[in-house]
C-alpha cells in the first residue's frame, strides 16, 4: 500500500507507460512524412505498450509538425488492448479529437504564467477558466479529460516553482471534473529532492486523484526522478521512444526520458510493465531512421545489460 508524505512505499509490481513519441516525440523534430508517423505509431502499438499518445489536435501554424494528425489517426492500425489518446489545447481541438473517436483527451495548461503565454498565449487562470468548460464538453461526449500541468518543478523564463503554487492548480481542476491529472518536469528542472516535495504537496490536499509523471532527461535527472516517484507510490509515467522529445516553446527542453532506458530499469527492478524490451529497442531504431538523426538513450546505443560481447576468436 503507498504511503505518501515523504515515506517509501511498498515497491508497484506493475507500473503504466504512456509511450508519448509520436505526439510529444515528433513536435520537437523536423517534420517527418506521414507515412513514416503511422510507421512509428503501428511498430509502438505492437511493442506491448499499453497505452500511447498518438497525436496532437492543434493549429498547424502553432506545431506544423502535428498538421496531418487527422490523417496519420485515420490510417494508425489500432491493436486491442491498446488504449490510445489525443493533447488538445481548446475546445476547437478537442471537437476534432472527438469528431475522430478518441474517449481519452489530455490538454495542458503551465504552472508558470511566462511558459502559459508563451505556449498558448494567455495565463493560466484563464486557460483554467478553459479548461473548466473543457472539461464538461469532454464528460458530455463520454471520454475522459486528462489535465497536464506543465512547469511543474520549474521554469525556464521564472526558475523555480512554488509546489503549492501546483497543489492549488489540482484543487481546481479536480473540483471542474478532471479525470487525471499530469505533472510535466518541461525543461528537466526537477530533482530527486522536487519530485518528493511536489507529489507530498498535492498528495497532502487530493490524496486520491489518479496521478502521472512526465520527466525530460535535459539534466540527466529523469530515472532518478522516476524511481523517487516510484517509492512514494507513483505508478503511471510517460516516456519517448529513443528519448524523443522537448518543447518548442521551452529553451533548453531536450528529450523525455527514454522509453527502453524506463523499461530496462524498472524490469531490471523485477517491476513489470507488459512491454517487450527487444521490441522497444528495434522501435528505438526505427525512429533513428525516421528522423534521420541519432537519438540520446544509452539503452538504444548499449543494449540491455544482459547483451554479452563475445570474445574475439
Amino acid at each position: 500500500m503507498s504511503q505518501w508524505g515523504g515515506r517509501m512505499a511498498e515497491m508497484p509490481k506493475y507500473v503504466s507507460i504512456r509511450e508519448v513519441g509520436p505526439r510529444d516525440g515528433l513536435q520537437n523534430e523536423a517534420p517527418i512524412p506521414t507515412d513514416a508517423k503511422v510507421r512509428l505509431l503501428d511498430a509502438l502499438s505492437r511493442t506491448g505498450v499499453r497505452r500511447i499518445e498518438a497525436v496532437s489536435f492543434v493549429h498547424p501554424r502553432a506545431i506544423p509538425q502535428m498538421a496531418d494528425a487527422d490523417e496519420v489517426w485515420r490510417r494508425a492500425q489500432r491493436v486491442d488492448g491498446v488504449r490510445y489518446s489525443a493533447l488538445v489545447p481548446n475546445t476547437r481541438g478537442a471537437q476534432r479529437a472527438l469528431a475522430a473517436g478518441f474517449t481519452e483527451i489530455e490538454v495542458v495548461v503551465s504552472a508558470s504564467d511566462t511558459h502559459n503565454r508563451r505556449n498558448v498565449n494567455r495565463s493560466t487562470e484563464e486557460s483554467l477558466d478553459d479548461i473548466a468548460e473543457l472539461i464538461d464538453l469532454l464528460h458530455d461526449a463520454d471520454a475522459h479529460a486528462e489535465v497536464i500541468v506543465a512547469t511543474s518543478f520549474g521554469c525556464p523564463y521564472e526558475g523555480d516553482i512554488d509546489p503549492a503554487r501546483v497543489a492549488a492548480i489540482v484543487d481546481r481542476v479536480v473540483r471542474d471534473g478532471a479525470d487525471r491529472v499530469a505533472f510535466g518536469d518541461t525543461t528537466g528542472m526537477g530533482t530527486p529532492r522536487r519530485v518528493r516535495d511536489l507529489i507530498t504537496a498535492v498528495r497532502d490536499r487530493n490524496a486520491d486523484v489518479p496521478v502521472l509523471l512526465h520527466f525530460h532527461n535535459t539534466r540527466g535527472t529523469a530515472l532518478a526522478n522516476l524511481l523517487t516517484a516510484l517509492e512514494l507510490g507513483v505508478t503511471e509515467f510517460d516516456a519517448s521512444v529513443g528519448g524523443l522529445g522537448g518543447c518548442p516553446y521551452a529553451p533548453g527542453a531536450s528529450g523525455n526520458l527514454a522509453t527502453e532506458e524506463a523499461v530496462h530499469m524498472l524490469h531490471d527492478m523485477g517491476v513489470d510493465t507488459g512491454i517487450d524490451l527487444d521490441a522497444l529497442i528495434e522501435v528505438a531504431e526505427l525512429a533513428e531512421e525516421l528522423t534521420g538523426r541519432s537519438l540520446p538513450s544509452g539503452v538504444l546505443r548499449a543494449g540491455p545489460r544482459s547483451r554479452l560481447t563475445a570474445l574475439p576468436s
